[in-house]
């Protein structure tokens, strides 16, 4: 993968990137998204942010080698940090890390998404987490996609900032209220995994030698979740 190739789940994040938007990547790697999106003329300009001092130098290094140095800054920062009120960002991504820590970052700094209106949010899991937190912080999702690549699927979610986003069912928190109601072949065999996983789990809880009520109950719960969701969609 390079700036001009992007793997399908990138290529996924960078085509809900409105045109004109200015863009701040966060956690960005080699910066192959923004300057993508640059070189295609889909951004103006933007941050590409990184917290560690590696990837932060390959993004530099990314950014100068096309010649984008006027149009994207590298930023070695913490998250939603990297983002100054002078870069006039609206859309960010945050892309290839778990729900949880997704969510951290948009928590801890969200003062400075201020002038945000759109987020494109891959989270390699705990997407629940994220769901959550835009339900609940003034973001409205407007689709979700899932796309599988390499052996993992990825679910890309992405909101618009809403006055009074819509509240979701603690099913569609969880499975997706795009995902559910399109249910194609990549959500049934993602949940299908989940499912069996599960029920592995749960059986090798039940033979310990001391069994865990608790774990039992919770596990039940998934796997009887999972089944009604597959059931309703045909798998």
């Amino acid at each position: 993968m390079d700036a001009d190739h992007l793997s399908q789940r990138l290529a996924t994040v960078a085509s809900y990137v409105p045109q004109g938007a200015r863009l701040a990547d966060i956690g960005t790697d080699h910066a192959y998204l923004p300057v993508n999106l640059a070189k295609r003329g889909i951004i103006t300009g933007g941050v590409a942010g990184e917290v560690v001092p590696g990837p932060f130098k390959n993004a530099q290094h990314e950014i100068n080698k096309e010649a984008l140095d006027d149009r994207i800054t590298a930023r070695l920062a913490n998250g939603l940090q990297a983002i100054e009120p002078t870069d006039h960002i609206d859309t960010v991504a945050i892309a290839g890390m778990g729900g949880t820590l997704i969510t951290q970052i948009l928590t801890q700094d969200f003062d400075r998404l201020a002038g945000v209106q759109r987020l494109i949010l891959q989270p390699n899991v705990g997407e629940a987490n994220v769901r959550q937190f835009l339900m609940t912080h003034g973001f409205q999702l407007v689709t979700e996609q899932i796309v599988s690549e390499d052996g993992h699927d990825y679910e890309i979610l992405v909101a618009d900032r809403a006055e009074a986003p819509q509240q979701y069912t603690a099913e569609e928190v969880q499975f997706g209220p795009y995902l559910l109601a399109e249910h194609n072949a990549i959500f049934v065999a993602k949940w299908q995994r989940e499912l069996d996983r599960a029920q592995v789990v749960l059986r090798q809880v039940q033979s310990a030698h001391e069994v865990p009520a608790e774990k039992v109950a919770e596990l039940e719960t998934k796997i009887s979740e999972i089944k009604e969701v597959l059931q309703r969609v045909g798998a």
